[in-house]
């Protein structure tokens, strides 16, 4: 097995590792590092462990010890120090949030809790526990604190976010996200905790819980259901798939500069409308006998201060580290829709768990 991480690197915890982007990363520590890996997760609504079970039933027993869940919940500080002491890390990747931006315009409230005040509890454990390696450990240690493109506002016609944009958060999530963001940049230069920090633009991929837009779309468009496209349709998101963004993950918590921050974008600027459309060509092509599929396609009111356009500038993190997506956004789509067409009944089990049905949310506003 080939070993992805330093060779001073042997523990890893992993805050949101039954999430989407976490549960990439955790799969890729399992197959690709001999780390152990500690598993941090409150096992909320969105989390689900469906895609690393599956996983170490293709990798075995060796994997399956390196692998520990930790049933925590980060706003409960008691029980985040213990996991910390538990899991005595060399390196703590946090993605433990909350974070779809309709559910924070009707409940703000659960995230302020997770994404800050978890954030805190989290910092403030992490600290005493750098605090109190040895030397030599602690000179390896590193926290990487991954965030959003989102915490930078919104974009004209022209232009790309970079490491040196102003933030200007419009949405309860993002204003949480930047509030985390600046939390891990204070505990660097108050207390001297190593921290990278990454700002990514929005994933996609296998195993999304189906309330973000690529799910929702191919689950709609399969159940003739009206395809719901805010507003005009013209919002622009830079697409990443998700494990191009792991890659880049992994570089920025090895090798990245402590104390500094990288953004991480796929190449893949398109509108929302451009996004909905694609999907519903590629399943005219998966379900011939619903096509044409673009003719479900609904207008519905927008987003309550819908953000037009998000685009990144990933030079740094290419320059610098190296790194660059593996897919392109049709490649990345494809294979999505694809999965998506092959595991139906997954969706429709974490929907039940989680007691959503694919209805519109984020409309209190």
């Amino acid at each position: 097995m080939r070993n992805i991480l330093p060779d001073g690197i042997t523990r890893v915890l992993v805050t949101g590792g039954a999430g989407f982007i976490g549960s990439a990363l955790v799969r890729r520590l399992l197959r690709d590092s001999t780390s152990s890996v500690f598993n941090l997760d409150k096992l909320g609504y969105a989390s689900d462990l469906s895609s690393i079970e599956h996983e170490l039933n293709v990798l075995g027993a060796e994997a399956e010890n390196r692998h520990q869940l930790l049933r925590v919940d980060l706003c409960n500080a008691e029980a985040t120090q213990l996991a910390v002491q538990q899991a005595d890390p060399d390196l703590v990747m946090h993605l433990a949030a909350e974070s779809h931006v309709d559910r924070s315009i009707d409940g703000p409230g659960a995230f302020l809790d997770s994404n800050i005040t978890g954030t805190f509890n989290l910092l403030q454990a992490v600290r005493q526990h750098f605090e109190h390696l040895p030397a030599e450990r602690q000179s390896g240690f590193r926290l990487h604190h991954i965030s959003t493109d989102e915490v930078f506002g919104s974009l004209g016609v022209g232009g790309r976010f970079s490491e040196a944009t102003p933030y200007d958060p419009r949405s309860p999530y993002s204003a949480t996200k930047a509030a985390s963001d600046h939390l891990v940049n204070a505990w660097h230069h108050t207390y001297g905790l190593p921290v990278v920090l990454t700002n990514c633009s929005n994933n996609y991929g296998p195993w999304q819980f189906p309330e973000k837009l690529i799910p929702v779309v191919i689950l709609k468009a399969l159940a003739s259901e009206p395809i719901p496209l805010y507003g005009d349709g013209g919002n622009v998101r830079d697409w990443l798939y998700v494990d191009d963004h792991v890659d880049a993950l992994l570089l920025a918590a090895c090798r990245g500069v402590i104390g500094s921050s990288y953004c991480v974008g796929g190449h893949g600027e398109r509108t929302n409308k451009t996004v909905v459309e694609t999907i519903c060509d590629l399943l005219d092509q998966l379900r011939p006998s619903g096509s044409p599929h673009q003719r479900l396609i609904t207008k519905v009111g927008d987003r309550p201060g819908h953000d037009r356009r998000y685009a990144i500038d990933p030079t740094k993190i290419t320059s610098d580290l190296g790194w660059s997506p593996r897919h392109s956004f049709e490649d990345g789509l494809a294979s999505t829709v694809d999965w998506a067409f092959n595991h139906l009944d997954w969706f429709t089990q974490v929907r039940k768990r989680a007691g959503y049905g694919g209805e519109r949310i984020g409309t209190k506003a």
